[in-house]
């Protein structure tokens, strides 16, 4: 089913023009919902100006993309969406992988026959070169579509893309702030950021490409870079004194690199520290025999001042004064995993799925975090599309995911003070140490998520001015909102409406679930089911999953008369409780609108008014709302003149049941004709 994107301006001028919900809109409009950025078109004569250096400076404007991913820390992969589209041809998946090490800087032709074919290059080989730089860039327009652009420059070519889409240059900006926040003595963060860094490694650089003179002495570099990066980390998580986690991770790397004698050092160290003398000592032979062995040396001087040290007691290669024992560090929380489960979606989300996955997963640079708002009918499965996004997304987010619901069961607002305290003691901070009120509980949030990077997910979100507070400050935040209607603000940087199954969709979910001879069999009975669940996947997995506990039943079981006391199918009380929660937020009048227009099986601005005894602005004001809650559905007039609103039938049924329970409004007028 394909989404509906709308942006904070898009939404005030759907309200304003009155547009009808639900009209069919081109997907590929996503793009209006984030800053617009120019983009380029080809060898345009857009300036590109060489540095002293050779580094080529590319305008910025050129750098806004963020949907083309290249991965070369592992297999080589160009992703585009989130969907592999490497070339399969060893020499241009070659020459591409060159590009991308040296992105937005001038890469010679004579580099490219030097990395081909070293010192033996063909007779053709400027022309073989011109035929795999022409398919590299016809594969670049395809997949980039204006993200990034393989430029003609004397003497040369330049990929020209935004750096945040080369997973190494992330590493490399990781790894700088992670020594940064060392240096500070930020111990516990240092160590945060190191291991994120490392983390994005999946394997030896660009393994997936045969390596030339060049890949190769680039693909050494960054090798050499991550294996500083991995000692700096083991460094800090000893002055932690983390010693029982390092023991083991240390014993794995030495067996690797048995003469490496830096590791052998931090081994030996972490085991003396860890009270395991006897073992540090051997692990000093070990060490002195590997080095014999394999190289025909002694340990080095440091080694054996180590040695000497560790037979001496020496107190100066005890843990630093002041560094966390084992038990401390073990007693600190970690970064919070807050989210729920995670569950496979039904049949039909998979487009929204990778757009907002894409959006929480760019790294290019923003001026304030993301805020992604989902907005979705009750049963449309918001929440569970929300918390598999989350899951999806999280590596994105190490210093820690959030969850929480910002309704009550009973459906009353939850203060956003008491979700602040939930969020800082997760974090670590004493109860008794917060702040008592929500603008300084706000302010100490705010502090704290500066520098991190944070994915904090909301569900049951009503008012944009509730949850403001809870929202992360830092730009490598994020935040990911299940809301009950459509909202607007100048911080929403998406927005997406998941609409209902159709009934392909909703087949598929059945079928998931049944035998097919099961529906088969009755397929009269299957449209009726279909009907009345209304393409909400919560109402068909309820239905299905009943179907799937009785093997015997016929799926005519779950129609009239064996259904539950609102009509709907039985076993959907879950659906039942959202829809009320829902009513409960809304306005009395939304309420009033709600249970009349429930009652019809469509109606429209006049035909409310005179059963409710309103003028007609209101009730289009109020049906509006009713649509804005994704309780009603609107459609332009046969005539063309005004608007048609109608409840789906799963909520006709749920209105219902709320309307025998609410004894205010049982007398009201329900049943005023069409206009």
């Amino acid at each position: 089913m394909a989404c509906e994107f709308r942006g904070t301006v898009e939404i005030a001028a759907a309200r304003e023009r009155k547009r009808p919900h639900g009209a069919g809109r081109d997907p590929g409009k996503a793009d209006q919902l984030r800053p617009s950025a120019h983009r380029e078109r080809g060898d345009d004569g857009v300036p590109i100006t060489a540095g002293a250096t050779g580094e080529l400076r590319v305008p910025a404007r050129r750098l806004q993309g963020g949907f083309v991913e290249l991965n070369v820390l592992g297999q080589f992969e160009v992703l585009k969406d989130g969907v592999v589209r490497t070339p399969s041809a060893p020499k241009v998946r070659q020459v591409l992988a060159l590009f991308a090490m040296n992105v937005n800087r001038l890469v010679h032709v004579d580099q490219l026959v030097e990395e081909l074919w070293e010192h033996r290059p063909p007779p053709s080989a400027m022309t073989t070169v011109q035929t795999y730089v022409y398919v590299v860039r016809k594969m670049i327009r395809k997949v980039a579509d204006g993200d990034a652009r393989l430029l003609t420059v004397p003497g040369g070519y330049v990929f020209a893309i935004d750096p945040a889409a080369l997973d190494v240059l992330h590493f490399a900006r990781l790894a700088d702030e992670g020594k940064e926040r060392f240096k500070a003595g930020a111990l516990e963060e240092a160590a945060l950021v190191l291991q994120s860094a490392l983390d994005l490694w999946r394997g030896p650089v660009l393994s997936s490409v045969a390596l030339g003179p060049l890949l190769q002495a680039s693909a050494m570099r960054w090798e050499e870079a991550r294996n500083a990066v991995l000692y700096q980390r083991i460094d800090v998580d000893l002055q932690l004194g983390k010693h029982a986690e390092l023991i083991s991770e240390l014993t794995g790397l030495v067996a690797q690199r048995p003469v490496n004698e830096g590791l052998q050092a931090k081994l030996m160290l972490t085991l003396h520290r860890a009270g395991r003398r006897s073992e540090a000592l051997q692990a000093y032979q070990r060490a002195r025999t590997a080095l014999a062995d394999e190289l025909g040396v002694e340990p080095s001087v440091q080694l054996q001042r180590l040695h000497e040290a560790m037979l001496k007691s020496d107190p100066s290669i005890e843990a630093p004064a002041g560094a966390s024992t084992t038990a401390r560090a073990a007693a600190l929380p970690g970064p919070p995993r807050l989210l729920p489960p995670d569950i496979p979606l039904v049949a039909g989300r998979d487009e929204q799925v990778a757009g907002v996955s894409r959006e929480l997963r760019s790294r290019r640079i923003r001026p304030a975090p993301p805020v992604v708002v989902v907005a979705a009918a009750p049963g449309s499965g918001k929440s569970a599309f929300c918390v598999h996004v989350a899951h999806l997304v999280k590596a994105t987010y190490p210093d820690g995911q959030l969850y929480a619901r910002l309704m009550s069961p009973a459906g009353d607002p939850v203060d956003p003070k008491d979700v602040l305290g939930g969020f800082l003691q997760a974090f670590g901070y004493p109860a008794g140490d917060l702040p008592p009120s929500l603008g300084g509980r706000a302010r100490l949030w705010r502090s704290w998520t500066a520098e991190r990077r944070v994915l904090v997910v909301l569900r049951d979100v009503v008012q944009f001015e509730q949850m403001r507070p809870l929202l992360p400050t830092g730009a490598g935040c994020a935040t990911l909102i299940a809301s009950r209607k459509l909202l607007a603000d100048a911080s929403l940087t998406m927005g997406i409406v998941l609409c209902p199954l159709d009934r392909r969709e909703s087949r598929r979910l059945l079928t998931g679930v049944i035998a097919p001879r099961r529906l088969e069999a009755d397929p009269g009975a299957v449209d009726e089911l279909l009907n009345r669940c209304g393409g909400l996947p919560l109402l068909l997995r309820a239905a299905a999953t009943r179907l799937e506990l009785r093997p015997h039943w016929p799926v005519r079981r779950l129609l009239p008369p064996a259904l539950d006391p609102v009509g709907l199918p039985a076993g959907t009380a879950d659906v039942l409780a959202s829809v009320r929660r829902t009513y409960t937020a809304m306005s009395l009048g939304a309420r009033r609108a709600f249970l009349a227009a429930a009652a019809v099986p469509r109606t429209s601005p006049r035909a409310l008014a005179d059963g409710l005894g309103n003028d007609e602005q209101e009730a289009e004001s109020l049906l509006d709302e009713l649509v804005e809650f994704q309780l009603a559905e609107s459609s332009t007039a046969e005539n063309g003149t005004g608007f048609l609103y109608q409840v789906p039938m799963p909520f006709r049924a749920v209105a219902r049941s709320l309307r025998d329970q609410d004894g205010s409004l049982s007398a009201m007028a329900v049943s005023a004709p069409l206009a």
